[in-house]
């Protein structure tokens, strides 16, 4: 596994690792953008946030999708220099292109084809990637300071993994979260939960979106609700009045939802 390191993003400092293997899915590149600051006091450690769709993340035109990405690293950044959030890493984990779907979803489509292998993908992040991040940088390592979150699918597996390991992801941000073919399973998971956690959950979808997204956002936050998650306390539900499925629509919510998960103490 190879490294590139040193790139500036808008104060952020971009490092890639290059190939990281897996013994559970296909190797990808991680990105892990550290924050203004990081280089300066060696003892001090720094809360992570995991991003899935990671080649969407960083710069103006990381996306193959749209062609514009979140730009996390700038408003990150612009909200650390302000003293709005904590300085924090930022990890993003690529997708496997084709394979998206299937690493995203935790069950299979009716015809049996496309998806059901979350399990893998969550394992990976959890047995591999958190390891090797925690190894490799100063992090604060435990549940209160480790989030995960995306967009979409990747915000079902963000879920999907916060209710799995409640012990490690204490912070979700669940942008658009579509539930695809997996409702039933969605549901039941929220349900099965006996404990509820003390997890803070950032939940958002846009009003143009379709009315597939809206009725998954809305199903999942009254469920949440009924497990006692408080809305405006450990849970934030907005729905963006026109706001569409693109990149940069996330974009102008990432600064939303990283002053909740993450505020300056």
């Amino acid at each position: 596994m190879g490294q590139i390191g040193g790139i500036r993003l808008h104060g952020y400092e971009l490092r890639v690792h290059q190939d990281f293997h897996s013994e559970l899915l296909p190797a990808r590149d991680l990105l892990v953008a550290l924050p203004p600051g990081y280089s300066a006091d060696a003892s001090r450690r720094f809360p992570v946030l995991y991003l899935h769709d990671g080649q969407n993340l960083f710069g103006d035109s990381a996306s193959p999708m749209s062609g514009s990405g979140w730009q996390i690293d700038r408003s990150a950044a612009a909200l650390v220099a302000a003293g709005e959030i904590e300085p924090l890493i930022l990890v993003g984990i690529p997708n496997a292109g084709p394979q998206r779907a299937d690493e995203y979803t935790p069950t299979k489509d009716e015809e049996g084809k496309r998806g059901g292998n979350a399990s893998a993908y969550a394992r990976m992040v959890v047995e591999e990637i958190k390891p090797f991040i925690d190894g490799e940088y100063r992090t604060l390592s435990g549940r209160d300071t480790t989030g995960i979150g995306g967009s979409s699918f990747g915000a079902l597996v963000s879920l999907n993994l916060g209710l799995t390991f409640p012990q490690i992801f204490g912070k979700l941000a669940l942008l658009s979260l579509s539930w695809g073919w997996s409702q039933e399973h969605v549901l039941s998971q929220i349900a099965a939960v006996h404990a509820k956690p003390d997890t803070t959950i950032w939940l958002d979808h846009g009003t143009a979106e379709g009315d597939h997204i809206t009725q998954a956002n809305r199903a999942i936050r009254d469920a949440l609700v009924a497990k006692g998650w408080t809305p405006g306390s450990d849970l934030r539900y907005t729905e963006f009045e026109g706001a569409q499925h693109t990149e940069q629509a996330w974009a102008e919510r990432a600064p939303l939802f990283l002053r909740f998960l993450f505020p300056s103490k």
